[in-house]
């Protein structure tokens, strides 16, 4: 048989109070819920901190590598002439780009740029990656009459009920015999904003959201993050006038 030692290990004994109340041994195992209610509170608020703070880290450190390759720029210039200033190179590079701004807006800065484009094109490997590389920035320049993205258009894809969201970068006219049809040439990014795939839409399989081209940019860049919760249509006549009546306005859900 079992002692009595063993017994009283194995079987909760209850003790009795000063004023004669008995008082169960389970309160024994309060200090393990104490400690578990502290644990989960102390792990709620660790991670409260982490949401909190990661996208400031993230900014801050984004931030600060975006000064610092850019302040590289000019900073050996200074450095040459003994001036040590974190900073100078940064604003130098700053009013650089600026006055690089106002040139090319004139005359003679359309000029040599187009000069110089000249010059690029020749250029086997130079004149692809110069040619990307432009339409790209040509997507997002606020000269409106040169935007590579005309309008922003959600298409029904990969299969049906679901859609996805791209840019209308121009229009063909395919001709079959004695018919001919307009398509529109639809940019569908797949990986952030520089690598997609290409469809020719009709106009009437194409659902034209109220976004701007910059906010349709800021969508793709955020991982659909600042997208609104509600999309409605607009008319496409208003924007991109096609040679086939437009569907009407809808909502997109």
């Amino acid at each position: 048989m079992a002692s009595t030692r063993d017994l009283e290990l194995l079987i909760p004994v209850s003790s009795i109070s000063e004023n004669g109340c008995s008082k169960s041994s389970s309160t024994s195992s309060s200090p393990g819920a104490f400690s578990k209610v502290i644990r989960s509170w102390a792990s709620k608020k660790f991670m409260t901190g982490c949401v909190i703070l990661l996208p400031i880290a993230i900014t801050f450190y984004v931030t600060w590598g975006f000064i610092t390759f850019v302040d590289g720029f000019f900073s050996p210039i200074y450095n040459h002439l003994g001036i040590n200033i974190f900073g100078f190179g940064f604003i130098t590079s700053i009013t650089f780009i600026f006055l690089v701004g106002i040139f090319m807006s004139s005359w003679l800065g359309a000029s040599v740029l187009t000069l110089g484009e000249w010059f690029i094109k020749k250029m086997p490997l130079v004149s692809y990656i110069y040619a990307a590389s432009k339409q790209i920035s040509a997507a997002i320049s606020p000269d409106q009459s040169s935007n590579a993205f005309k309008e922003v258009a959600i298409i029904r894809h990969p299969r049906v009920g679901e859609y996805a969201l791209g840019f209308i970068t121009s229009s063909v006219i395919l001709q079959r015999n004695r018919d001919e049809e307009e398509l529109f040439c639809v940019y569908i990014p797949t990986n952030h904003l520089y690598l997609g795939d290409i469809f020719l839409i009709s106009p009437n399989d194409i659902l034209r959201p109220n976004l701007s081209v910059r906010e349709g940019i800021e969508i793709v860049i955020s991982g659909g993050m600042s997208i609104p919760q509600i999309l409605t249509t607009v008319d496409a006549q208003a924007k991109l006038p096609t040679r086939k009546p437009s569907f009407a306005t809808s909502q997109v859900k």
